[in-house]
């Protein structure tokens, strides 16, 4: 045995090899948290109204051994079996938003599978190569699309490798090519209008529409946007006037008061040479038309959600599929479709799945193809939906326990005498070490939305704003969290330390809070 063998291998300091528990199996531990509290916890009730919110001063505490509907005495505290059964129980009251994720995951799959969005934007980018000086503009706008529609992040992974040697042949550096696409994405989340992976799943558990609220979030996405888009691009000139200055170095034609270093040139030379022709695939006719496809899901998706007819007294579509009804036949074929503005998670899953089944028509999906890729996209959401249900089993331990009420009396008497704009940035603020906590957004929004929207109600603001805080607190954290798989593997990709990043990112990351907090501080009062 030589002596290196008879070594033995060090384990690494405690720290290091602590590891942080998965949201799953935090979100497990939050139940039995929960069930504990149920027999700390004074339990109580409010009174509800024809909505099922609670009406303010109506609180009263009952007693932890109380007499159900059938005149069974029964125990409120929770035990073992409710800490288990939780989750299933989670499963089976969140399952409208589970088979919704469920299927929005097969969508997605169906249209990466196709290379559409993809090969669009490769088009984008070769049109960009002339026009330099449009490229951070557009693409940050088209990257804040995606994120603001459906939750554009993990999927910009694929774009590092065709936009870094675009940026990089622009006369710009790795860095820019990152806040492009990181910016870009983080910044359309933070003003989800429509996704359904944050606005879309808090705005179900608040019981508000999608549509709520929508204004303050498309203000949000638009301020922060231009932001990005102004810090950024001061990011990018500052590279391109010191990588001009490289270039005429490396033909001894610089001005020696510049001071570059050997070490600086032979970098700027070597990601140069690292710039390879990337293989994207071609914008044909059925990539395009997959494109017009996926596009107009969501613009049918958000149409379908605005409460056109009981908030804005808009009875067109109503009156429309009315008159379709009349009409002989047709009515018979759309019999039981409701009209636009009444649509939620059940109508919404079957627009995406239909819209899966046409693009795979499209473009000529053999139906095995099909099927395999939408249960495969399906199946990678699977840890979502599980995430979900684990987050209801939450809420469903505290209502069971009834110690739900008695937080949210305790939420009512602090928010007494307090300002409206004052409520909507404490809960922007409680989000974001909150959304560390629990780093699913999804699971989070399940765990949350039913305590803090009805808080809303006493502080006399609407719920939606809850959800509008929730989405942009939480869109923010994922801008510079370590544990965001995207951002950490799109900066290896690049070659850009995550020190580096942090140091160039955190003045955006004040400025976007400040941003969001003012916003939803007027609307509060608004």
């Amino acid at each position: 045995m030589t002596e290196q063998e008879a070594k033995p291998k060090k384990k690494g300091s405690f720290w290091k090899r602590l590891k942080f528990p998965s949201a799953l199996t935090l979100l497990f531990g939050l139940i039995a948290v929960v069930a504990v509290l149920t027999w700390i916890i004074p339990s109580g009730a409010y009174k509800v109204g024809e909505d099922d919110a609670p009406i303010a001063g109506t609180y009263e505490q009952v007693d932890k051994r109380t007499t159900n509907k059938d005149g069974k005495e029964e125990d409120v505290r929770q035990g073992l079996w409710d800490i288990a059964y939780a989750p299933v129980r989670g499963f089976i009251d969140a399952a409208d938003v589970i088979i919704f994720v469920l299927v929005i995951g097969g969508f997605l799959a169906v249209e990466e599978k196709t290379g559409a969005l993809r090969a669009g934007l490769g088009k984008v980018v070769r049109k960009l190569r002339k026009h330099t000086k449009w490229i951070i503009p557009i693409l940050m706008t088209l990257f804040a699309i995606g994120g603001t529609t459906y939750g554009m992040q993990e999927e910009t992974i694929a774009f590092y490798p065709l936009i870094i040697p675009l940026v990089i042949l622009a006369g710009y550096d790795a860095m820019t090519a990152v806040m492009i696409i990181v910016y870009g994405s983080i910044i359309g989340v933070i003003g989800s209008t429509v996704n359904p992976f944050s606005t879309g799943i808090a705005s179900g558990f608040a019981d508000v529409s999608i549509g709520d609220g929508m204004l303050g979030r498309v203000i949000i996405l638009v301020l922060s946007l231009i932001a990005g888009i102004w810090f950024t691009m001061r990011h990018a000139a500052k590279v391109k006037k010191r990588n001009e200055e490289l270039e005429k170095a490396e033909h001894g034609e610089h001005n020696h008061e510049a001071h570059v270093s050997v070490r600086e040139l032979k970098a700027f030379k070597a990601a140069r040479e690292e710039i390879k022709t990337n293989k994207i695939p071609r914008l044909d006719g059925k990539r395009k038309a997959v494109i017009w496809i996926f596009a107009l899901t969501f613009v049918v998706m958000i149409l379908t959600v605005i409460p056109w007819a009981y908030k804005f007294n808009i009875t067109w579509f109503e009156d429309v599929t009315a008159w379709l009804y009349s009409v002989p036949f047709v009515g018979q074929i759309i019999a039981h479709v409701i009209p636009f503005g009444d649509w939620w998670f059940g109508e919404i899953a079957t627009l995406f799945l239909i819209s899966s089944i046409v693009i795979a028509c499209v473009f000529k999906m053999k139906e095995g193809e099909f099927t395999k890729t939408f249960v495969e996209g399906a199946m990678a959401l699977l840890g979502v939906a599980l995430i979900i249900a684990a987050s209801r089993g939450i809420s469903i331990v505290m209502k069971d326990g009834m110690i739900a009420d008695t937080i949210i009396n305790w939420g009512e008497n602090g928010l007494s005498g307090l300002q409206e704009s004052v409520f909507g940035v404490i809960t922007y603020i409680f989000y974001l070490p909150l959304s560390i906590l629990i780093p699913s957004t999804s699971g989070l929004a399940t765990a949350t939305m039913p305590i803090l929207a009805p808080l809303a109600d006493f502080a006399g603001v609407g719920r939606d704003l809850v959800v509008t805080a929730f989405q942009s607190s939480v869109g923010l954290v994922n801008m510079i969290a370590p544990t965001v798989g995207s951002l950490v593997g799109g900066l290896a990709l690049a070659k850009v330390s995550y020190g580096a990043y942090l140091k160039r990112s955190w003045p955006l990351f004040i400025i976007l809070a400040l941003i969001s907090t003012a916003v939803i501080a007027v609307l509060a009062v608004i």
